[in-house]
């Protein structure tokens, strides 16, 4: 493996493997390596040695940090100042099977996005600034370090979830925003999935500012906090803010949400682990190598194809951003062709396998299968930044060119 520990040793390394053509596998720690196809490349290039804040100014509430910045060490930064990402990167390591640190830059090339997404964006969304390493060996940098400056802009967005198929990142200043002073839960209980999906939509609606939507379906219900949640399947609505404000907000919701099921409140201790768990898709962090889907599409079609696949498929699921983002386990068969026949009828979205044997893997395209035009697309900003295809071949389509 190749660990530069600096950005210029990094583009001679990618300029001499562009001179030979030779392929690189651009990583970061490697936890959330699985990511798409396996890369036709037998050398890896890794951001790890990359790796400190480059600049945080609590004032700003803007943060500089080289890629291979471990998300561990920025947090605990942010929590000296009392900010924190508001995109809750999720941590891969326990679904993925995998060990080390996860860093900044890893996040980024994989758009990691916790259960906040639906309320506050993206973690691209949140992204000021980035330097890379192009496939030339040129070191570019897009973007600014203050929020007025949008120069560059969509650039910073097109690297982010990219890959590292359109660039080695180097570097990366995002916004930080003031940490939430309290949180509680509101969980509903017993709900079946279509009735829960509309109690989401009601709670939405609502003048409370709901910062986190969930359905955790009876089969994983005691997965989470050592099954603490009340008995049946939990809907769990998030509340985020100053102590007050919570109370006022959490008595207004719960008065609404009554008229769907018997209600409970978390406290903050328990809301806090809660959501960190359902960001990192505890309940199938089982050590296992059983196919895991992740599948985003309209939160009220969603439900329906988890329960169209049960009636042909072992399948476990459960949903998080209002129904959006479904999390599926299936107990053997990934059922590949089904469940994007299935997406297709009911209006489209996009299923991405992340996890099963290798043997399977081999046979099933990881990302959602791309049209003509977009393909062309793609192939065609590919080659504007990697002309000789040397970073992460095969990785976003499976037999893409080496």
């Amino acid at each position: 493996m190749l660990m530069p520990a600096t950005e210029n040793e990094a583009a001679g390394i990618i300029r001499a493997h562009a001179e030979s053509g030779t392929a690189l596998h651009l990583a970061g720690s490697g936890t959330r390596s699985g990511f798409g196809n396996a890369p036709l490349a037998e050398t890896r290039l890794s951001s790890r040695c990359l790796s400190g804040i480059a600049a945080y100014n609590p004032a700003e509430m803007v943060m500089t940090a080289r890629a291979g910045t471990p998300i561990s060490e920025i947090e605990a930064a942010l929590a000296e100042n009392g900010q924190s990402m508001a995109f809750e990167p999720p941590d891969h390591r326990g679904v993925m099977g995998t060990s080390g640190e996860p860093t900044i830059g890893g996040a980024c090339a994989t758009n990691a996005s916790g259960p906040r997404r639906f309320t506050a964006g993206a973690l691209r969304d949140h992204l000021l600034g980035v330097r890379f390493v192009n496939g030339h060996g040129e070191v570019v940098k897009a973007g600014g370090k203050v929020m007025k400056n949008v120069t560059g802009l969509d650039l910073v967005k097109l690297m982010t979830g990219s890959l590292g198929t359109l660039g080695l990142l180097t570097e990366v200043t995002f916004k930080v925003l003031p940490a939430p002073k309290n949180a509680v839960t509101i969980v509903l209980s017993g709900l079946e999935d279509e009735i829960a999906m509309r109690a989401m939509a009601a709670a939405m609606a609502l003048s409370v500012e709901v910062s986190g939507a969930a359905h955790l379906p009876e089969s994983v219900r005691g997965r989470f906090i050592d099954g603490r949640l009340p008995q049946g399947a939990a809907t769990v609505l998030r509340l985020e803010g100053l102590e007050a404000s919570v109370t006022v907000r959490g008595e207004k919701l719960s008065k609404a949400m009554g008229a769907f099921a018997p209600v409970q409140v978390l406290d903050a201790a328990a809301t806090s682990r809660l959501w960190r768990q359902i960001a990192d898709v505890h309940p199938y962090a089982d050590g296992t190598e059983r196919p895991l889907w992740r599948v985003s599409m309209a939160p009220s079609e969603a439900w329906k194809l988890v329960a169209g696949l049960r009636l042909s498929a072992g399948v476990d699921a459960f949903y998080d951003w209002q129904g959006g983002l479904v999390w599926m386990r299936m107990e053997d068969d990934p059922a590949a062709d089904t469940l994007r026949q299935g997406i297709r009828a009911l209006g489209g979205g996009h299923a991405t396998l992340l996890r099963a044997p290798e043997a399977v893997r081999a046979t099933i395209p990881a990302m959602e299968p791309l049209s003509a035009a977009v393909t062309l697309l793609s192939e065609r900003v590919r080659a504007k930044f990697d002309p000789r295809g040397i970073f992460n071949p095969g990785l976003m389509t499976q037999g893409a060119r080496t």
